[in-house]
């Protein structure tokens, strides 16, 4: 899905951006009267990573200009697998602090069947494939963290 299909698809809001993300904007978006089920997750820097304790901040870039349509490539996937009335996913840019929201993904259908699977998998592939990188912060030092590892690392937890 390229970014001309996006914007002709009004059940699909895509956006990656420096601004903090509005989770009631987002449910709002994903509001359907055919939907007996939304799912809104909400991943958000947390104090420490998996060897280390005491992040202070995250810094995430994304590779502009190419990142909202390989998000849409999920999301197309997505949308071929489940039944999805309305999907949104919006990630972060620049430094987040402990606490705030870096990525959000809402997906309603009809059935909560569908939405759970359907949400993991979008926030899952994103992780996954999408070029957006992660620099953790911490007292004495910083490191470039890999997404598409640490997730499958981590995915079976």
């Amino acid at each position: 899905m390229n970014r001309s299909d996006l914007a002709s698809q009004a059940s699909v809001h895509i956006d990656v951006t420096a601004e903090p993300i509005d989770a009631a904007a987002i449910l709002d978006f994903v509001a359907d009267p055919s939907a007996g089920a939304t799912v809104l997750f909400s991943g958000t820097v947390r104090d420490h990573s998996e060897g280390r304790e005491g992040v202070t901040h995250l810094e995430y870039e994304a590779y502009e200009g190419v990142v909202v349509d390989k998000i849409g490539e999920v999301v197309s996937q997505a949308m071929e697998q489940w039944p999805i009335l309305r999907v949104a996913a919006v990630h972060r840019t620049g430094s987040l602090g402990v606490g705030e929201p870096a990525v959000m993904v809402a997906v309603s259908t009809a059935h909560r069947n569908d939405a759970f699977p359907a949400c993991k998998f979008v926030i899952d592939e994103l992780k996954r494939s999408v070029p957006i990188w992660k620099k953790e912060h911490w007292p004495g030092g910083a490191e470039w963290v890999r997404e598409d590892l640490h997730h499958q690392k981590t995915d079976d937890r």
